[in-house]
Formats: structure tokens, C-alpha cells, sequence
């Protein structure tokens, strides 16, 4: 259910009323709930089982963990399991109720459907784990159990397939009398082997919950209802922002005030967002489609256009989406994160990473950078943790070789320019311009390996941009002109003409703007760049 269709317009004319007449009534959450499961289960309804599955699951976890001891105390396993003695009730309830659950799920998986099986032993697995977690009072086994599950669901839908192929590539290299089944033959009950919609963001999501609460960063949520909005809360719940525990739950805990600058602010923000996705990410796609679904019959000059108007597409079609969802949620009084802030203006690759996806980045930076050392332990180890950061970072975003080159390249970028970018000569006396400059070339350099169709047809891009004759790329001319004018504005909006921007007249005559444009050229529709990811 896409932002700009009239499906999420009839479904947000029916929400809408009714979360605000339960107001005064506790139901206002559950129907929040509904509401979030319905805008999910429109894709696919199947699917809907994984986000239950991930929520069910953590809430658990994080209750169970609770009732462990934060000091680590041993406990004496031989007598729990000789005599039942447990320190706690709900632990006990937990290890016999897993441990009799594993008995039960493998001797189904052993007697059951064949179709069943790989998925009752996967889950027989993590059940078992929970009665080890009950049986030492572990916690972390209980933080392992999450992210095995998370992970597990994130790998095997999203990197199966491609970790298989180029397995049976190399057996085949090999000569070996061996090769992997398509993990589509694993799918329970015949479904159909799909990439869920927004998985990345939603077990992200869940995921950051389980391990703040190890650490003492958050308390556990004791409402199911409140949990399962926040990990499915509708308008961010396809492709972020991805939200953290700290920050949104506590917004569902009473109904939010309201306020008519919410109405305005909301709406505001949900116009600039559907005209980023339809007036501007949507018309670059046209050009961009053309010349890199067949690189070979263009030169250097449209090539090198084509990456600079897909570095500006993926910008205006993500942060549209996010600024649609940010909008949606201020209507009804609930804040989402900032997730960008105008990236393209950065003078450094360490601080296009601080205005990007801040979220994502946030994320990383917080459970990958910091766990692995962060900055600690010397300058080998800082840029060995910041490189794998950077490259998982790529393998998140797609299971192909392009990505990861994508994020390996970001990595080394990083660390090149670490320690230039906080010397004083760079600082005080290059050019702000300059600095800008240079930073949106590298990022628009490596934006072909994100968007490029295959490793060859990247490599053919990037060589024929520097070899390929120089003729006429025959660009629209208002392509060019509107991202001329989004980047003046933004160039503007850091400067001193900041206020004058946000004045009343300003904002109302670009909004007026914008209705007449997306009334008279809008680009049609389309899905989300990022709901593949």
C-alpha cells in the first residue's frame, strides 16, 4: 500500500477518524495495532505471520530476560535438572514448557508433512535454546536466541538465494558431484519464496529493543499491544525511519495531545514528501532507467549524468518516503527521527554518513562499530571496525557482489579521508565548496555499483564513463533545472537566508508551488526504492 495511491488515501480516511474519536478510550492503541497489521497484510497477507513471529518472540525474550539476574550468578544446573529447583517460577514454567515443546516440535518434524520439517527443526532449535536460557538463567542466551531468530529470518529470506548460487557456482568450479537446493524448496506448505516488504527495518527495529534492554538502556515493555506497535507501527514500518524502543514507545504509553500545528506539520511535511517521490525521484527515473538498462549504447557524458541524476533519485524517492511517513505520524501527534539532512551538502564522507539514513547509520554505528571496539584499542583496530561496519553496511542493503563493493568502497573512503578530513588545513582553509565537491563525486562514483544491474554492467559503467567517446547525452533540460533548484534551496537553507525560508509566505508560496506542479507534471507512480531492502 503505496503513500501516493488511493488505497493508503481510503485507508487513511477510515483510520483517521476513528483513532481520533477512541481518544478518550483505551481501545485507541488496539485499533493503532489493527490498523498497522491491515497496512501490512495488504501486501501479503502470509508474510504478516513473520512480523507476529519477531514481535511474540522478543516481547518473550526480553520478559524471560527480566527475570535473570544482571550480576551473571551461576546457577546450580545439576539440581534444577535432577530436582526442578529454580530461583524463580517463570524460569521454571519456561524450561519445562521448552523443554517439552522441543520433544514435541521435533517428533512432529520427524512424523509431519516433509514440507513442515526444515521449519520445525529451525524452530525446534529455538526452543531448545529458551530451555537452556531458563536452565543457566542467562541472559545471554536469551539476547543469542534474538538474534539468531532475527537474523536467521533476515538471512534466509533476503541472502539464501544468492548464497546458494554462488556456492553451486564454485562446486561447479570445482567438479564437485554436489549441488544446493534452491531455498525456495524450504518454504512451509508450498508459499511462495518472497522478499517481505521492509524486513531489514522491522527485525532492525525489534532487534535494537532486545539488545538496549541487555544493556540496561531501556526498561522492558510489559503491554503487548504497545510492543506490537512499535515494532509495526504503519507509517515507517516499510522502510524506516528505523525507530528506536527509547524514542517511540513511550509516545504510545497515553493518547498525544492535539494540536493543530501537528495538522500543519504533518501535512507539510507528507506534500514535500509525495513531491520528492512524484514530481522529481519518479522524472529522473526515467532518464536514469534508459541509459543504465543499456550501458553499452551510451557515452561517457549521459553514463556520468545518469549517476549524478540517480544519486538525486534515490535521495528524493527515500527521503520522500520518509517525510510522507514522518508526516503521517505527526497528523496523529506521534514524532519519527529525522532521517535526512540534506547529504548532499556535506564536507566529508564522515559527515554525509551523519545526514544519510541517519537511522540506519545510527544503528550501525550502536550495535556493529561500537560492539566490535568502536574507536578504542588504537588506529589498526578503529579503521578494521570501521571498514566491517561499512561493509555489512552494503551487504544489508542487498545480497549481491555490487553491494558489498558498494560499501567496501564507503569504507575505504572513510578511512582515506579519516584523518584529513579533522586536520586544520582541511578544516579552515579549503573551500567549503571544494570539500562539497569532492565528497558528492566520490558518493555519485559509487552509487553505480548501487544501482547498477550486475558487477559487469558497474564495471562497464565506471570504465566508460573515463574511456567512452564525448557525445551528447541529449538530457532533458528540466531534469537538470530542478535538481538545480532543490540544490539551491538547500544551499540556502544552510545559510543565513535560513529563517527567511521558514517565514509564512515563503513556505506557503512553495507549497502552492508544488500542488500546481504535481497537479500538471506529475511522473505517475511506482514503488519505494527501499522497500527492497
Amino acid at each position: 500500500m503505496l503513500f501516493h495511491t488511493w488505497p493508503f488515501l481510503v485507508f487513511l480516511l477510515v483510520v483517521l477518524p476513528v483513532f481520533f474519536a477512541l481518544r478518550n478510550t483505551r481501545l485507541w492503541l488496539p485499533w493503532l495495532t489493527i490498523a498497522s497489521y491491515f497496512f501490512y497484510g495488504w501486501w501479503n497477507p502470509h508474510y504478516l505471520f513473520l512480523v507476529l513471529y519477531s514481535t511474540v518472540l522478543d516481547f518473550t525474550l526480553v520478559a524471560l530476560m527480566d527475570h535473570c539476574p544482571r550480576e551473571g550468578k551461576k546457577a546450580n544446573v545439576l539440581e534444577r535438572l535432577l530436582q526442578l529447583r529454580f530461583d524463580d517460577r517463570v524460569l521454571k514454567i519456561a524450561f519445562l514448557t521448552a523443554a517439552t515443546g522441543t520433544v514435541a516440535i521435533l517428533a512432529l518434524a520427524a512424523v509431519g508433512p516433509q514440507t513442515l520439517r526444515p521449519t520445525l527443526i529451525v524452530l525446534g532449535i529455538i526452543v531448545l535454546l529458551m530451555a537452556f536460557g531458563a536452565l543457566y538463567s542467562s541472559r545471554r542466551i536469551w539476547l543469542l536466541i534474538s538474534l539468531v531468530n532475527n537474523l536467521a529470518l533476515l538471512l534466509f529470506f533476503k541472502y539464501a538465494r544468492f548464497v546458494i548460487e554462488n556456492l553451486n557456482s564454485l562446486l561447479s568450479w570445482l567438479h564437485a558431484p554436489l549441488k544446493l537446493s534452491d531455498p525456495s524448496t524450504l518454504m512451509p506448505l508450498g508459499f511462495e519464496y518472497l522478499l517481505p516488504v521492509g524486513i531489514s527495518f522491522f527485525t532492525f527495529q525489534s532487534l535494537s529493543y532486545t539488545i538496549d534492554f541487555y544493556f540496561g538502556n531501556v526498561h522492558r515493555e510489559r503491554n503487548f499491544l504497545r510492543f506490537a506497535t512499535f515494532v509495526c507501527f504503519f507509517p515507517q514500518l516499510m522502510a524506516g525511519p528505523i525507530e528506536r524502543a527509547r524514542h517511540l514507545l513511550p509516545q504510545f504509553y497515553q493518547f498525544p495531545a492535539i494540536r493543530v500545528q501537528n495538522f500543519t506539520d504533518g501535512a507539510s511535511l507528507f506534500l514535500v514528501g509525495l513531491f520528492k517521490k512524484l514530481a522529481l525521484a519518479n522524472y529522473l527515473a526515467f532518464f536514469v532507467e534508459r541509459v543504465y538498462d543499456n550501458p553499452k549504447a551510451f557515452g561517457a557524458p549521459a553514463l556520468a549524468l545518469a549517476t549524478v541524476a540517480f544519486g538525486w533519485q534515490i535521495f528524493f524517492d527515500f527521503s520522500g518516503y520518509t517525510d510522507m511517513a514522518r508526516g503521517v505520524a505527526k497528523l496523529m501527534g506521534f514524532n519519527l527521527i529525522l532521517n535526512f539532512n540534506n547529504p548532499y551538502l556535506s564536507t566529508g564522507l564522515g559527515e554525509f554518513w551523519s545526514r544519510w539514513h541517519i537511522s540506519l547509520s545510527s544503528w550501525f554505528r550502536d550495535y556493529v562499530h561500537i560492539p566490535l571496539g568502536g574507536n578504542r584499542h588504537g588506529p589498526f583496530n578503529t579503521y578494521r571496525n570501521l571498514f566491517i561496519t561499512f561493509l555489512i553496511s552494503g551487504i544489508w542493503h542487498g545480497a549481491a557482489w555490487t553491494f558489498m563493493i558498494w560499501g567496501a568502497l564507503h569504507g575505504l573512503g572513510v578511512l582515506i579521508t579519516r584523518e584529513l578530513e579533522r586536520s586544520v588545513i582541511y578544516r579552515e582553509r579549503v573551500p567549503k565548496f571544494i570539500k562539497q565537491a569532492g565528497v558528492f563525486i566520490f558518493v555519485s562514483f559509487t552509487w553505480i555499483f548501487f544501482r547498477a544491474e550486475s558487477l559487469s554492467d558497474a564495471l562497464l559503467i565506471a570504465r566508460r564513463i573515463f574511456t567512452a567517446a564525448w557525445q551528447d547525452p541529449q538530457i532533458p533540460a528540466l531534469m537538470l533545472l530542478l535538481i538545480a533548484l532543490v540544490w539551491l534551496y538547500e544551499f540556502l537553507y544552510e545559510s543565513n537566508f535560513r529563517e527567511w525560508l521558514k517565514t509564512s509566505l515563503v513556505r506557503v508560496s512553495v507549497a502552492v508551488v508544488m500542488v500546481v506542479y504535481l497537479c500538471l507534471c506529475s511522473s505517475g507512480g511506482g514503488a519505494f526504492i527501499y522497500f527492497q531492502f
